[in-house]
């Protein structure tokens, strides 16, 4: 195991992962501190690890260092045998982002961007798009889905200009009710419809129609607590192994949105 993690490091160079690469650079790769900070853990743990002095560690530390290193879903695996471990599942069940979708975010730091899964869980994000709508990775369990959130949590709504919210409903219920379909009784989908069907009334209401097809407008009307309402372009990028897709959002240049963008590049996220 740690000379595969040597081998991946040295393997990959600062703009592999949207790194600037600096001046006297001994390290023929990344530094294991890039690395450990990558995976978010100290870089003292990620080097014991390298140097086989390190404990087994555990399948959520594996799965941090296969996406820190940009690992592909077979290198994945590999990196989880090794280590002793069963991998986890592949497909849509995965959070495992795959290393072409993470070249393309690492590149744009200047743009609102995220990764989700076909439940609406973000993945990852560029600072702009945690200016811009939060730091989704505070979430855990069923709230990590946007949709789950848009029934359960009224404070989601406050995002989005109210003249959408009916159209969101609709659109939220009809994608988990086609997700549902797809994966089946038993799935990831299924659990997280039972668990909104119990608590929303609005939710059951909508199921019930059995509509289909409702399909999300090419534009995204944000409300924002410091810049105020927001018109942006909403592009998909989709990657068909593991179902997830990368969302970019942009601004006419010159616009008053565009504006708006260049201020919250500045300002942060207020939370």
């Amino acid at each position: 195991m740690a000379q595969f993690l040597r081998q991946r490091r040295e393997a990959l160079q600062p703009r592999d992962v949207g790194l600037p690469h600096g001046q006297r650079r001994r390290t023929s790769g990344l530094r294991r501190e890039e690395v450990a900070a990558l995976s978010n853990m100290s870089t003292d743990y990620y080097a014991r690890l390298e140097r086989e002095r390190g404990p087994q560690p555990s399948e959520q530390m594996v799965a941090s260092i296969a996406q820190g290193l940009h690992l592909s879903v077979d290198e994945r695996d590999h990196l989880f045998r090794l280590a002793g471990h069963h991998p986890p599942a592949r497909g849509a069940a995965s959070d495992h982002v795959s290393p072409g979708l993470l070249r393309i975010l690492d590149r744009l730091v200047d743009t609102p961007a995220e990764i989700v899964t076909e439940l609406g869980e973000t993945l990852r994000q560029t600072p702009l798009s945690v200016a811009l709508t939060g730091d989704a990775s505070r979430y855990t369990g069923p709230d990590r889905s946007l949709g789950y959130r848009w029934f359960t949590d009224p404070g989601t709504r406050s995002g989005y200009v109210p003249e959408d919210h009916e159209f969101l409903s609709r659109l939220y219920a009809s994608h988990l009710r086609e997700v549902v379909t797809r994966r089946g009784p038993g799935s990831r989908a299924a659990h997280l419809a039972e668990l909104a069907l119990a608590r929303s009334e609005e939710l059951r209401h909508l199921w019930d129609t059995h509509e289909v097809g409702v399909r999300p407008h090419d534009g995204k009307r944000l409300m924002h607590p410091i810049v105020g309402r927001l018109e942006l372009h909403c592009q998909t990028l989709l990657d068909p192994q593991q179902s997830h897709l990368l969302l970019v959002y942009t601004a006419v240049p010159g616009s008053e949105d565009y504006d708006k963008l260049e201020l919250l590049s500045v300002v942060g996220s207020p939370q």
